[in-house]
Formats: C-alpha cells, sequence, structure tokens
C-alpha cells in the first residue's frame, strides 16, 4: 500500500513540475522572453532540485539501505542533499530576477555575484560541517539553511512585488498583490510542513505535496486567473497613442502592431487579427524597435505607458 501510495505522489510530481515549466515557456512565448525567461528558469532549477532533492533521498535509501551501515548511508544522503544546494540557489536568483522586473526595481549583476558568493561560501561551511563529528546532525542544518534562506528570499521578492505601485507589462497594481500574497501563503505552508517533518513523518509526504504544487502557482495563476490589462476602447490611451506615433514617425500600420503588442497578443495573432503574414509582423516589429530605440515587447510597452504620463 505505502509502495502504491509513493508511485501516486511521484506521478503527481512529475505532473505538476511539467505543467508549470510547459505554462511558463507558453507564457514567454506570447509575451515576452524578458520577463519571463526569469520564471522559467526558476521553475527548471526548482524542480531539479525538488526530484534530486527530495525524491533522490529516497531512491538513495531504497538502492543502498541493504548494502551498506546506515551511518555511511546517512553520510551519503547529506553528500547528495548538500550537492543539490546549488539548484535551489540559482532558482532563489531568478526568483528575485523575475520579482525585480516585474515590480521595476533595480537589479544588476554585482547583485548576482555577491548573492551566488554567499550562498556558496555557507554551501562550503555546510560540507565542512558535515565531515565533522557533531552532536547535531548535518541534515538537520541543511534543512534549517533551507528553511531560513527560502524564506528571506522569497520573501523580499514578494515584499518587492506587493509594494510595487505602478501597473506594468500587462499586470496591473492589484494583480501584483495577489501575485504577492499568493506566494508568501505557499511559502508559509511549506516552511511549516518542512518544519515539523522530524516529529511527523506524514508531514514529509504532505511537504513533498505542498513543494511541487505550490511552485506551480505563479505560472497557473498568470495563466489562467489573472486578468491581463488591455489598451482597446481607452480613451487615456488613444490620445497618448497618438501622440506617441507622431514623436517616433510610427506608421499607420506600425501604429496597429504596437497596439496589439500592448493588448498582450503573440506575432502569431496579430497576424491572424490583421491579417498579415507572420513575417510581415516581425519586419514591422523589427522597424519599430529601431523608431523607438528598444529591444524587446517589455521596453516597448512601458515606453508606451510613460508617454501617458507627458
Amino acid at each position: 500500500m505505502l509502495i502504491i501510495l509513493g508511485y501516486i505522489i511521484f506521478i503527481i510530481t512529475v505532473a505538476m513540475a511539467a505543467g508549470g515549466i510547459i505554462l511558463t515557456a507558453r507564457l514567454q512565448k506570447r509575451y515576452d522572453n524578458e520577463l519571463f525567461s526569469p520564471l522559467l528558469y526558476y521553475q527548471i532549477f526548482i524542480y531539479t532540485f525538488g526530484f534530486y532533492g527530495i525524491w533522490g533521498q529516497a531512491l538513495i535509501r531504497i538502492l543502498l539501505s541493504s548494502g551498506i551501515t546506515d551511518e555511511l548511508l546517512t553520510k551519503v544522503c547529506d553528500t547528495a542533499l548538500l550537492l543539490g544546494l546549488p539548484f535551489v540557489i540559482f532558482a532563489w536568483m531568478m526568483l528575485l530576477r523575475f520579482s525585480s522586473l516585474l515590480s521595476g526595481a533595480r537589479h544588476n549583476n554585482w547583485f548576482n555575484f555577491s548573492f551566488l558568493f554567499f550562498n556558496i561560501l555557507v554551501i562550503i561551511g555546510l560540507g565542512y560541517l558535515t565531515g565533522k563529528e557533531l552532536h547535531v546532525k548535518p541534515l538537520y542544518l541543511i534543512k534549517q539553511y533551507f528553511l531560513i534562506a527560502n524564506f528571506v528570499y522569497t520573501s523580499v521578492a514578494a515584499i518587492r512585488i506587493f509594494f510595487s505601485d505602478k501597473a506594468s507589462y500587462l499586470i496591473s497594481v492589484r494583480e501584483k498583490k495577489i501575485i504577492a500574497s499568493g506566494m508568501l501563503i505557499v511559502l508559509t505552508l511549506q516552511s511549516l510542513l518542512l518544519a515539523f517533518i522530524s516529529t511527523q513523518s506524514f508531514l514529509a509526504v504532505l511537504f513533498i505535496i505542498a513543494y511541487f504544487i505550490g511552485n506551480t502557482f505563479l505560472p497557473a495563476y498568470m495563466t489562467y486567473g489573472m486578468d491581463i490589462i488591455t489598451y482597446e476602447e481607452d480613451p487615456v490611451f488613444e490620445l497618448s497613442f497618438e501622440n506617441f506615433c507622431k514623436k517616433h514617425d510610427v506608421s499607420p500600420r506600425e501604429s496597429d502592431i504596437i497596439r496589439e503588442i500592448c493588448n498582450g497578443l503573440s506575432n502569431k495573432e496579430i497576424s491572424e487579427k490583421l491579417f498579415i503574414t507572420v513575417q510581415t509582423v516581425k519586419d514591422h516589429t523589427h522597424r519599430i524597435y529601431i523608431k523607438t530605440n528598444v529591444k524587446s515587447r517589455v521596453q516597448l510597452m512601458n515606453l508606451v505607458k510613460e508617454s501617458q504620463k507627458n
């Protein structure tokens, strides 16, 4: 019965991981890779750690439990878990990058370097302690590091998004607050379950489920639950948009392309709506980028939004 339950949970986690990555890839393809690329990498890294760090522990114990001593088995599991930590570190970095783009906060390479340097030092320190004879088990130290770091980095990302007071990239201030609140709820649930795993074994099962399902929240909500901002039939937008087109010498057809980009349509959807080929849409978009001196849809949309203030 336990084996069957294990298979069922494993299938659920695989489905959740695949679903989260697929939904994020679709968001990236439809809108723009500047915002959703870090979210996609976050999904990949966080689920890689989940399978390596969580399911990997179970697999090691199943394969090696009968061939080596309990003490050696524990060291193998601790070492394997330690080697999996870089995956979750990169996941946290991508989540912070995503929150920066969504909130409009500044995020530079120096931060990335400092972030990686600090966390790599922590891993080295944990690795050193793992090889020592301590009263505290290495697994406990690794779990505490994950709990604290995950809480801090995810909270920073969520708070940064929550207190962003400007709508950006099709996402309203209200939607940002919902996204941030959801992130904090998922974080709280996962942290509580992980904190009490040592006292209640069934909580380990609940944590695995919460880990994989919880990390699908962002792509699932942004795909199915979020109200996308559009500019159709908005008189304020129409007035500023006309001035924007005149300022940048945008042709009528190019203005149609910009309008649909701001409404969140992909190149294929624009081609179908305007009855032109996808290549024509790409050609117009390229010329628009040159005229407006931008490099992506995100920058173009933000530039159009800025024109409303002038």
